[in-house]
């Protein structure tokens, strides 16, 4: 029973944030997703309410997230045939290094304004100062992945905090982002914004008008032998139990390997990252029997699109306002100077790091990291409008190498743990020398730009 009334009380919610943005111009204009608001609506009730609901109903909702966030991370490279990595890094060097400063920079404004500065004052956890890149390019999903590993090392607080940085976020990379993209149309860097009011009615209120429907995926199979989304989400769950076997089996062998060590890597590993791997194994699979046609990527993203939108929504409603209220400063300030990052690369190093299309290329960073991938699409989608730059192609091609890496990939879930176990201090060590090395690759492709 406790599944039907959480199913129904999300979609009531994502029901109920579509109506409100359907109904507010100003939430239009703001580009704010229908599963923010119906968060928000639904973090107001919970509030109000919470006396009278079961704590272990609300438990359930509070774990949605982390297991949502398995298949969308399983779904990534579900039905996509990636080229050679060399062929990538080829094509999106610059828009790789642009997104690796960006989120190697978090790791180090964050770990170290929390370390330096925010311990000796508020008394905070150290792994507050992973929230900024889990928060801010990880998103909810990743901060719903890590809930676990959080509990693990007996920081539950991390949960809440984590997802009111990603609310934050998402919305500091929207308005930031609309802020930025005047600017840039101001000072002359682009020329082909289409604005809010220049978009017809229909996309103004977020709906697909009825002669141009974009198709959600094709179906591989035929439904007489099993119906083609029960198929695709089939896929998604043996990716998801390969990551789970190979989670299980980490742990297994770390206590094989170091059985006199108390404290465990392994032992609060999120399992999402795994999925990811998961997947990909999968889609290897059957490239190599040459059916990789069975696996279709739009219904793989629609299932993605669909887990996120749930996410969200259970992610923001369930935020425990206390726990923000007890740390909303050392979360400004943290926040405040992660989002100054994200503009200083934007404006200073992304006109030389580009040769062409600077601005189209970093407003997608921009927007990834502060406010995920769809964010980043988003913005995007309003300066090339026609995709008439490579910017699109660039940022697609850099996700394959970026994303299994940052903003909930492997090392997103690995620094979490160290954190705990080997301490702050080292981690931030190294990510400032992963910065360093970044910085002097980008500088090597600023040099060539300056000689082409």
């Amino acid at each position: 029973m406790n599944a039907v009334i959480i199913f129904c009380f999300l979609s009531l919610l994502l029901f109920v944030g579509k109506l409100i943005r359907l109904a507010v111009p100003v939430l239009q204009r703001l580009y704010l997703p229908s599963s923010v608001i119906g968060g928000l609506v639904g973090l107001v009730l919970i509030s109000c309410f919470e006396e009278y609901i079961p704590a272990e109903l609300l438990k359930s909702v509070k774990s949605l997230p982390g297991f949502l966030i398995n298949v969308i991370f399983a779904a990534i490279f579900l039905g996509t045939v990636t080229p050679k990595i060399k062929e990538v890094f080829r094509m999106a060097l610059p828009q790789l290094c642009m997104g690796q400063l960006l989120a190697w920079g978090q790791y180090v404004i964050g770990l170290g304004i929390v370390g330096f500065l925010l311990i000796p004052l508020f008394d905070v956890n150290p792994a507050m100062g992973n929230l900024l890149e889990i928060g801010f390019e990880g998103g909810h999903g990743t901060v719903g992945g890590m809930a676990n590993t959080f509990k693990s090392f007996n920081w539950e607080e991390g949960v809440a905090l984590g997802f009111t940085v990603a609310t934050v976020g998402m919305i500091l990379g929207i308005l930031g982002g609309m802020a930025l993209i005047n600017w840039a149309l101001g000072k002359g860097h682009i020329n082909s914004v289409r604005s809010f009011d220049q978009r017809a009615k229909a996309e103004k209120l977020g709906v697909y008008h009825a002669d141009d429907r974009p198709p959600a995926g094709k179906q591989t199979v035929f439904c007489d032998s099993i119906d083609s989304l029960a198929w695709h989400i089939a896929l998604l769950g043996i990716s998801i139990l390969i990551g789970f076997g190979m989670l299980k089996g980490l742990q297994k062998l770390e206590i094989l390997m170091f059985p006199e060590v108390k404290t465990r890597i392994f032992s609060g590993f999120p399992l999402f990252p795994l999925c990811m791997i998961g997947g990909v194994l999968i889609q290897k699979f059957f490239q190599s029997l040459k059916v990789h046609h069975m696996i279709d990527h739009g219904q793989m993203q629609r299932l993605s699109g669909a887990s996120l939108d749930f996410l969200v929504v259970a992610a923001v409603a369930t935020i425990q306002l206390k726990v923000v209220k007890d740390n909303w400063q050392p979360l400004v300030i943290m926040m405040v100077a992660g989002f100054f990052w994200s503009v200083f690369l934007l404006m200073v190093i992304a006109p030389k790091l580009f040769k062409t299309a600077w601005f189209e290329c970093a407003i997608a960073e921009f927007g990834q990291g502060l406010g995920v991938t769809a964010t980043g699409l988003m913005l995007l989608r309003t300066v090339d409008p026609e995709n008439k730059t490579p910017a699109a192609a660039s940022f697609g091609y850099k996700q394959l190498i970026h994303e299994p890496v940052m903003g909930g990939g492997l090392w997103t879930a690995l620094a979490l743990t160290l954190v705990f176990t080997i301490g702050w201090l080292k981690v931030w060590v190294f990510s400032a020398a992963m910065l360093l090395v970044w910085s002097v690759i980008s500088a090597v492709v600023i040099l060539k730009n300056r000689k082409g």
